[in-house]
């Protein structure tokens, strides 16, 4: 397939979600569709590359002059396999990422997943080890809430003590949040904005629009050359231009 059309300025970031990278990957062990195997890591970082197209992580991608050959690379809940599972794969390719942790979990597991199964979490050494690696640490808020249907003391530990407790952890207050389960109003985005983030991810973020309200695309296991290519496009043509983004 023909390379995406890259003359033109691309007025909508590209940015992929994944969440967990394991072997042992199975329909029956992934009821969420929330894993990928390194192999298949590996087959959709391959198709970005044959396209002149590089995955970054969400820093990378904002302070690039020029975004149209860049793809934002995110990963969410901060699993422990992203060690073992997606950053050597990320080394192979020469690609950078952004991991959503949650500080209020550490060495915890995915107990907001009624269906299980449960897949550990990375301990406060494992999210040093991914920082001194050159991946971007961001907040995924302190322990998976929907911020949308938080109280205020809630919504301000979700946002602003996330926050301190990342910047003790890494040295490095973080820049980026991402809304648990990709759900967000405008409460809950002026919380994350007056916490000090610079960006915050969704998934579809409606009305809302900004820094503040990146919309991403879902990438998983089943998401081989031909829909990859129609996630890109239809991204593209469905999104609105994100405001206050030069």
């Amino acid at each position: 397939m023909d390379a995406p059309d890259t003359n033109r300025p691309r007025s909508v970031p590209w940015v992929a979600m994944y969440h967990s990278v394991a072997e042992d990957r199975t329909d029956a062990t992934d009821p969420y569709r929330i894993t990928v195997t390194p192999e298949c890591l590996d087959r959709q970082l391959t198709w970005l590359g044959k396209r002149g197209l590089k995955g970054v992580s969400m820093a990378e991608l904002l302070a690039a002059p020029d975004r149209r050959r860049l793809v934002g690379l995110t990963f969410d809940d901060g699993y422990a396999d992203f060690l073992t599972g997606a950053l050597p794969v990320l080394r192979r390719h020469g690609c950078t990422a952004t991991l959503f942790a949650l500080p209020g979990r550490l060495g915890g597991d995915n107990a907001w997943d009624p269906l299980g199964p449960r897949k550990p979490l990375l301990t406060a050494d494992g999210i040093r080890r991914a920082a001194d690696e050159g991946v971007e640490i961001g907040s995924h808020g302190l322990t998976h809430v929907d911020l949308t249907k938080a109280d205020d003391l809630t919504l301000k530990a979700e946002t602003v003590d996330s926050r301190t407790a990342l910047a003790a952890l890494t040295g490095t207050p973080p820049t980026g949040f991402c809304y648990p389960y990709g759900t967000l109003d405008q409460r809950a985005l002026d919380a994350v904005r007056n916490a000090g983030y610079g960006y915050a991810c969704a998934i579809d973020p409606g009305p809302l629009n900004g820094p503040h309200a990146f919309p991403r695309v879902h990438v998983g296991q089943n998401d081989n050359s031909l829909r990859l290519s129609l996630k890109y496009r239809l991204h593209r043509l469905r999104r609105r231009p994100v405001e206050g983004l030069r």
